[in-house]
């Protein structure tokens, strides 16, 4: 059994919680069983750069007014240890039909929409 505020074996609601502090915390359940595949396959965790975002704390953040992140089906984040293009190329082999896989410096943007959508920083 998973308890209260704990929504997989390794992720807690706060992890995607709004940086801003408004209190919108919540995750979807297809991001973060994604997430849990791509820390076992790589054996490291993962830490949570950005989860939800509430529309100001979006626009503080330059995201667009679009952004996956208001909805809750999005994450930035970063494999302890593992290149993040080392990581947007596993999600992109892994899932080429499907979900939006973005490369930043750093960190990888995963976001679980039904269709492929593929970008790049830098």
């Amino acid at each position: 059994m998973i308890p209260a505020g704990q929504l997989s074996e390794n992720f807690h609601r706060h992890e995607f919680a709004c940086k801003c502090g408004c209190g919108f915390a919540t995750a979807d359940a297809e991001l973060v069983a994604v997430l849990e595949f791509v820390r076992a396959h790589f054996g490291s965790p993962i830490a949570i750069n950005s989860g939800c975002r509430c529309p100001e704390h979006n626009k503080n953040e330059g995201g667009s007014s679009r952004s996956k992140h208001l909805q809750g089906i999005a994450c930035d984040f970063r494999v302890i240890g593992v290149d993040a293009d080392i990581v947007a190329t596993f999600l992109e082999k892994t899932f080429p039909d499907r979900y939006g896989i973005g490369r930043y410096h750093g960190r990888t943007h995963l976001d679980v929409r039904p269709g492929p959508a593929r970008w790049s920083s830098y």
